[in-house]
């Protein structure tokens, strides 16, 4: 399996929990090719190598949520509990206790994933900033073209008739309304 085959599989189990980024204890087994069962104790056995930021079990609310966004009806079969979900930490710390080449081996794609991602984020946030600097420019570009289209309608209007005042001798009912400015 190639490296960006192996790193594409596992960017598509990476799950947003809890504001954390995290993949979920099945997947993991699924990737080291060792059974959920195993890696599980492997963990319990080593629990205080994962305190609650590296790992936590997902709540009955979180693993419907899941099934019902991954559009998956159920994980293997029957469990006994809901699977556990690892932060990156975790994962790193997953690679102390579970010891195969295979586990080894996809530990580092895995790794390889979380910093791919991470660089994708950070250059997403730079584009975002970039293009609002963009913006900033643009609308001060038009309003500067908009103050100058509202100039050259100016100049462009033809200039205000002013009423000409008559020229020769007033008849008496012109000379009437002039003085009481009646029309």
């Amino acid at each position: 399996m190639g490296k960006l085959v192996k790193q594409e599989i596992v960017r598509q189990k990476i799950f947003v929990i809890r504001d954390k980024k995290v993949m979920l204890s099945v997947h993991l087994a699924e990737l080291y090719g060792v059974e959920v069962r195993a890696l599980v104790q492997a963990v319990k056995r080593n629990i205080e190598r994962f305190p609650s930021d590296f790992m936590f079990l997902l709540t009955d609310q979180e693993v419907t949520i899941l099934k019902s966004q991954i559009v998956i009806s159920s994980w293997g079969g029957v469990r006994r509990e809901n699977p556990y979900a690892f932060t990156e930490q975790g994962i790193a710390m997953l690679s102390s206790v579970l010891r195969s080449k295979k586990a080894i081996q996809m530990n580092i794609a895995i790794m390889r994933a979380f910093v791919r991602l991470r660089e994708l984020l950070i250059e997403h946030k730079e584009l975002v900033q970039e293009v609002k600097e963009h913006g900033k420019i643009l609308g001060e570009h038009g309003r500067h073209i908009t103050a100058i289209y509202q100039l050259i309608d100016e100049l462009m209007a033809p200039p205000e008739e002013k009423p000409k005042r008559k020229i020769g001798f007033l008849v008496d009912d012109e000379k009437d309304k002039k003085k009481t400015g009646r029309s």
